[in-house]
C-alpha cells in the first residue's frame, strides 16, 4: 500500500506527526510526506519536535514547491491521501482545484483518478466560507474527518483523543490500529 500524507499549516501538526508514527509500524505501507511551510513553522511554534524528526518517520520526502513530483501525477500509482491537519487554505485549494503547490495538487491528482482523499479541517468556528468549501470537498469524494473530541471510549487525554483520530482515518483505508477504541454498543 502507498498512502500520500500531506501535513498543512493549521493548528494540529502533531496529529499529522502521530499519523506518520503508526504509519511507520506498519511495513507494507510506504508513506510520501509533503510539509507545508505552514506545518513548518506550526511545529516550530506548537511542538518541541524537530522537522527532522517528522521527514525521518516518512519513506519519500517531497519538497511542497516540487509540482514535478512523481505524486503529481496520475500514472504514479497511490491507494489515496491523506491532509492531517488540514488548514481552511488547503480545503480551499483543493475544494476548487487550484492546485499551487504539491500537497494540493496530490490531492487533484488522487480526486481525478478516484482514489481515496481524506481531509482534517482544523477551524473553529467554521464560517460559512469554510463549511461551503468542506461541502465542496465532501462532494468531489473527500472524505471528511474533523479532529472532534470523542467521549465514548474513555479518551481521557489528548494521546487517546489523537488516537481516536487516526484510528477513524485509518478505518477509511481498511486498516488495523491497535490503539483505536470503537463503539461497541451501551446496555
Amino acid at each position: 500500500m502507498r498512502l500520500i500524507i500531506g501535513i498543512s499549516g493549521a493548528s494540529g501538526v502533531v496529529m499529522g506527526y502521530h499519523m506518520l508514527k503508526v504509519l511507520k509500524q506498519i511495513p507494507e505501507i510506504e508513506t510520501h510526506l509533503i510539509l507545508t511551510e505552514g506545518a513548518i513553522k506550526n511545529f516550530e511554534c506548537e511542538t518541541e519536535i524537530l522537522i527532522d524528526d517528522v521527514t525521518v518517520l516518512a519513506d519519500v520526502v517531497h519538497s511542497n514547491k516540487n509540482l514535478a513530483a512523481s505524486i503529481s501525477s496520475g500514472s504514479f500509482k497511490t491507494d489515496g491521501m491523506v491532509v492531517i491537519p488540514c488548514s481552511m487554505k488547503t480545503v480551499s485549494g483543493i475544494a476548487s482545484g487550484y492546485a499551487t503547490n504539491l500537497l494540493i495538487r496530490a490531492a487533484d491528482v488522487c480526486i481525478k483518478e478516484g482514489r481515496k482523499v481524506v481531509i482534517v479541517p482544523r477551524e473553529m468556528p467554521m464560517s460559512r466560507i469554510h463549511l461551503r468549501n468542506i461541502k465542496e470537498a465532501a462532494d468531489n469524494g473527500c472524505i471528511v474527518i474533523p479532529p472532534m473530541l470523542t467521549f465514548y471510549n474513555g479518551s481521557n487525554s489528548v494521546e487517546k483523543q489523537v488516537n481516536h483520530i487516526i484510528g477513524k482515518i485509518l478505518m477509511q483505508f481498511n486498516i488495523e490500529f491497535k490503539d483505536f477504541v470503537p463503539w461497541e454498543g451501551c446496555e
